[in-house]
Parts: C-alpha cells; sequence; structure tokens
C-alpha cells in the first residue's frame, strides 16, 4: 500500500487578474522506502503539489480539490490543528533556501529541540540532545558546539544538512524535499544527495524530490513523474523515463541537457517558447504550442486533452504508443547522442 496517494488534484488561486490553475487533475503514489522525482520547468506546478500535501497553502485564496491521503488519512478535508500535529512528526519539508527557512534569531539547536518538544512533549535537556544528535547523523562536525550556532555562521552544505536534521528530527515518515541542492557546488550537492540515499535506507522514508536537475533524479530516484502546466504528461521508473522516455516534453528536457558521452562539440537543443500562463493555459494538450510533433497528429492535439496510457509508465500524448518509441529511436535519440546537430 502506499504512504502517499494523491488521486485528481486539482489547486486554483485567487488572482486580481483571473483564477491560476496551479494543478489540474495530478495523481500518484509513494511507497515506502522509496523517492518519487518530480521534474519540470518553473511554474509547472511541482511545489504548489507538495505545499498542498503539506496543507501550506492560503486556504483564503486557494482551493484544493481532489483526494490526498497519507497512510490513510484524508489531508484535503483535514483542519488546521490535524494538519499541525502531522507536519514534522508524519511529513516533513526541506525547503529550497535553508537561510530564510531557518530563523536567524534563534540558534540552529534552538530551532531543532523546539519542533522536537512541540510534536513529543520532551523535556529541554532530552530536546537538546535529540538536536545534538541529529545534527551529528547529518554529518556537522562537532555538533555539540555547532548546535549553539546561528544560521548565518553556517556555510549553504552545512545550513542545508541542518534543515535535514530538522526535518528528520521526528522520524517522519514522509520526507519532502523541495530543491534540496539549488545553489550548492558539485561536491557538496553529491554529499547531500547521499546523505538522503543513507538516511532513506536508515529509517525507511518515502521521499518526494524536486528538481530541475535529471541528473539529480538519476542519481537519487526510483520513480520520475514529469510536469508541465499544471499536470503529469509522463510518469514511470527512473530507467524507463530517462532510457526510454514516451513524452515530447521528456525528449526536449533530455535534449537540453549536456552528457558525458555526447559528442563535446554539439550544440544543446532547447525547448523553443516559453512555458504556458496557467492564468489561460491551452485548450488540449498543454504542451502542443512548443511540441516538434504537432503537425503529425494535427487538431486533436489542439482540442482533445491527452489522458495518460501505456500502464505504469504512462505518457499523456496523442502520438499513438506504439509510434512513440519509433519516433524516440529515429528523430530524438541521434540529436541526445550528438550524431546530428
Amino acid at each position: 500500500m502506499s504512504l502517499i496517494h494523491v488521486e485528481d488534484l486539482r489547486v486554483r488561486f485567487a488572482t486580481e487578474d483571473g483564477i491560476v490553475k496551479a494543478v489540474d487533475g495530478l495523481s500518484f503514489d509513494v511507497e515506502r522506502g522509496r523517492t518519487l522525482g518530480i521534474v519540470g520547468e518553473s511554474g509547472s506546478g511541482k511545489s504548489v503539489t507538495n505545499l498542498a500535501i503539506l496543507g501550506l497553502h492560503n486556504r483564503a485564496k486557494t482551493t484544493v480539490e481532489g483526494s490526498i491521503t497519507l497512510d490513510g488519512q484524508e489531508l484535503t478535508t483535514a483542519s488546521e490543528k490535524e494538519l499541525e500535529k502531522l507536519r514534522g512528526r508524519k511529513m516533513a519539508m526541506i525547503f529550497q533556501d535553508p537561510l530564510t527557512a531557518l530563523s536567524p534569531y534563534y540558534t540552529i539547536g534552538e530551532q531543532l529541540a523546539d519542533a522536537y518538544r512541540k510534536h513529543t512533549g520532551a523535556s529541554r535537556k532530552a530536546a537538546a540532545a535529540r538536536a545534538v544528535e541529529m545534527l551529528d547523523r547529518v554529518g556537522i562536525p562537532q555538533p555539540d558546539l555547532r548546535a549553539e550556532s546561528y544560521p548565518h555562521q553556517f556555510s549553504g552544505g552545512m545550513r542545508q544538512r541542518a534543515m535535514i536534521a530538522m526535518a528528520l528530527m521526528c522520524d517522519p515518515e514522509l520526507l519532502i524535499a523541495d530543491e534540496p541542492t539549488t545553489a550548492l557546488d558539485v561536491t557538496v550537492q553529491a554529499q547531500i544527495l547521499d546523505l538522503l540515499t543513507d538516511l532513506q535506507k536508515e529509517f525507511g522514508t518515502a521521499i518526494i524530490l524536486i528538481t530541475h536537475d535529471l541528473g539529480v533524479v538519476a542519481q537519487t530516484a526510483h520513480d520520475v513523474m514529469v510536469m508541465y502546466g499544471g499536470r503529469c504528461v509522463e510518469k514511470g521508473t527512473v530507467t524507463e523515463v530517462l532510457t526510454a522516455p514516451r513524452h515530447p516534453y521528456t525528449w526536449g528536457l533530455l535534449g537540453s541537457m549536456p552528457t558525458l558521452d555526447g559528442d563535446p562539440d554539439a550544440d544543446l537543443t532547447p525547448i523553443e517558447g516559453t512555458p504556458p500562463s496557467l492564468l489561460d493555459p491551452p485548450t488540449g494538450c498543454a504542451f502542443h504550442p512548443r511540441c516538434a510533433f504537432v503537425d503529425r497528429i494535427g487538431e486533436k492535439c489542439l482540442a482533445e486533452r491527452p489522458a495518460p496510457t501505456g500502464g505504469a509508465h504512462s505518457a499523456a500524448c496523442h502520438i499513438e504508443p506504439g509510434r512513440r518509441g519509433e519516433i524516440f529511436l529515429q528523430d530524438v535519440l541521434p540529436r541526445l547522442q550528438g550524431s546530428t546537430t
């Protein structure tokens, strides 16, 4: 049974310009001990989805429809008090920028201990000891001394480790990591990803990893969901999606990334155009204004929203499933391998 189950999730924001359809009919599952990587351009709905899971949207300006269940408990209809009990204890989040997520007025140890005391009722002494223990577990040197430091006294990598320690203080069953390696150098990025993998093995945590970087997904995740325009356009295991992708948008993402075995002189192929406005999303397939293969299908792409097909490795595209592999092998793969320019 899946730990987290999301079914037909729709998130809309009321703005002065109109209704923003930030997430539009999203469904996915994450099992214990597995990592789901969610990829897509900025504005595709990745972070909005996970803030909806945590119940962190402004309820006065946000409409959340569909179903989100955590270990069988419905979250979309849960009260704020019920969600507060779950945050930190059963589900936690590593935010994108730890310098703004951490308070500058309290030491790292105080912030970790405060979260632990709130959810467990532990004494100050026990909470302080737990904070030092978790800082040590995430690789902070001299954790007893570093617990007395303030966030600005930590390097970027250490702040990210402290955020991970805070998220894991109460051994949550679900951990959401929103771009956990943004602005970190490659060495520190690798250390953070290895840390998440090791902690997952130790605690059996389910992880949702939000990222722009397919390389991070390849290194860390078991499954991947590609989002575009608030919708899921492709979903499957990492091996399936990265080696035999079925959606033109996924082909575009792979084509825009450098590879170690490709031609170093070959140009990267950007995805033409810009992401859609979620105030007025395109009709039919959301990707059709930028799709290089829309002429092979015609009006159907403009008029009809494609349903996911293909079973466990699914893609929402009007190209017939049998033709997707043929197009990928003949037209897309040679470009990815740098054999054409």
